[in-house]
C-alpha cells in the first residue's frame, strides 16, 4: 500500500509540474509521516524546471 501511495504522490507531483510547463523536476525528495494510528501519508515534492 505504501508503494502505490508513493506512486500516486509521484504522479501529482509531475502533473502539477506539467501544469506549470516545466520541462524537468529536480531535487526529488519523499517523506512519509504517521497521521495517526493505522495511517500515514507520503509526500513528494522538488523543483520543478524550465530549460532556456
Amino acid at each position: 500500500m505504501m508503494g502505490k501511495a508513493r506512486e500516486l504522490a509521484t504522479d501529482r507531483m509531475i502533473k502539477e509540474a506539467q501544469a506549470l510547463g516545466a520541462d524537468a523536476i529536480v531535487g526529488v525528495r519523499y517523506s512519509s509521516s504517521s497521521v495517526m494510528q493505522s495511517a500515514a501519508e507520503i509526500m513528494a515534492y522538488g523543483t520543478a524546471v524550465k530549460f532556456v
